[in-house]
């Protein structure tokens, strides 16, 4: 099974840890210890210390509460923004890289992109008719409820030469957007054009409908890379911390896909 290669997601080290401690065969059948067994509750993620799914659920919603909280801060302070983005951006690369998840840094990025999440919304909103904020959220939601479902039911797996075209066309969409916002700060495209190369129109259809649907595939399955981490966590019993980072990861994919299907409705908005 091929793992995730999302950088959030490439702990798969970690997964070795934690393989059953032998028996001692002294021990075995005798009554007390088979009565304190039979009578002891069901060691959880706090007991064992390992990552679970009801404790990486817990986690990932501590994050969204945090990016929740802050994305009203946003709102009402849409110059926040540009701090929430530096921010984001910085401790999202450290997150990315680190060798073991740190809970602290990972809740400082959910804030941050909170930040920069709640001030382009309110941006978005005033400057482009139509509710493109609800828009947007619902269609986060919903692909997101549909590729758990699918995930769930075993239809969608990541393979090897999935994870490889999809390697393959994030480089690109990379490149592309970079060069866009290069464009875009130095003067490279007109300032009538409001997202740069993905205003203009081929064949009379804005570029950016394109790219932004390629994201929004490539979002998708970046979720299920994300869903194979937290099952492989909890299959190899994982260290307990490991939760933190597969909520990162599904946050890191949540927002861009939010971001993507912002910039969507924006275009079809103005055309």
């Amino acid at each position: 099974m091929a793992s995730s290669n999302n950088p959030a997601m490439n702990r798969v080290s970690a997964f070795r840890a934690g393989a059953p401690q032998p028996v001692d065969p002294n021990t075995v059948g005798q009554a007390p210890d088979l009565e304190a067994l039979f009578n002891a509750r069901s060691a959880g993620s706090a007991e064992t210390g390992r990552m679970t799914y009801e404790d990486t659920v817990v986690k990932t919603a501590v994050l969204f509460v945090v990016l929740l909280a802050t994305g009203v801060v946003g709102w009402f302070v849409p110059g926040l923004a540009i701090v929430g983005a530096i921010v984001g951006l910085v401790f999202g690369l450290v997150n990315s890289f680190k060798r073991k998840p740190s809970p602290a840094l990972i809740v400082i990025y959910a804030a941050a992109q909170g930040l920069f999440l709640g001030g382009i919304s309110s941006i978005f909103e005033r400057v482009f008719p139509g509710g493109v904020v609800l828009q947007a959220v619902v269609a986060t939601l919903a692909v997101f409820g549909v590729m758990l479902a699918l995930f769930a039911s075993g239809k969608v797996r990541a393979s090897g030469r999935l994870t490889k075209i999809f390697l393959g066309a994030m480089i690109g969409y990379l490149v592309y957007s970079l060069v866009n916002v290069g464009l875009m700060v130095f003067g490279g495209v007109s300032s009538d054009l409001a997202f740069g190369l993905n205003s203009v129109e081929v064949f009379g259809i804005p570029l950016g409908l394109g790219i932004g649907i390629l994201a929004v595939l490539m979002g998708a399955y970046s979720l299920v890379l994300d869903f194979e981490f937290i099952k492989n966590g909890v299959n190899n019993r994982a260290p307990r911390v490991y939760g933190w980072q597969g909520g990162f990861g599904l946050m890191v994919t949540l927002v861009w896909l939010y971001v993507e299907f912002l910039r969507l409705f924006a275009i079809l908005s103005r055309n």
